[in-house]
């Protein structure tokens, strides 16, 4: 059973990777192949909604700015929908908040 729950939606913009659960070492096979999956297929815009997800550990933040560097030599871009608090403090403090486009919301986090 994995920790991590990855699904693809398209919206106007392009490919949505929406994330729920938690992302880590374990995990990152799984999140490699699906924005490589996005980037491959020609995709320009890729959003990854991160509203669903409780915790991402560093190689799941090296493995997202990969896929937005990739993007960017390609002409595209990368951008982060709506993190929960804790993962948006590991953005914030790895400054990647300030690399990447990250678009939050004012949602309340419900971690139960």
């Amino acid at each position: 059973m994995s920790l991590l729950d990855v699904s693809v939606t398209e919206a106007e913009s392009g490919p949505v990777v929406v994330l729920a659960g938690e992302a880590d070492v374990n995990t990152l096979a799984q999140l490699n192949s699906v924005l490589n999956d996005q980037i491959w297929a020609g995709a320009r815009l890729v959003t990854v909604d991160l509203s669903g997800l409780r915790f991402a550990d560093s190689a799941t933040i090296a493995a997202l700015v990969s896929a937005a560097r990739t993007l960017r030599d390609q002409g595209g871009d990368l951008e982060l929908l709506s993190p929960r608090s804790a993962v948006d403090r590991v953005l914030s403090l790895t400054g990647v908040d300030q690399a990447l486009i990250v678009r939050r919301t004012l949602q309340p986090d419900h971690d139960c």
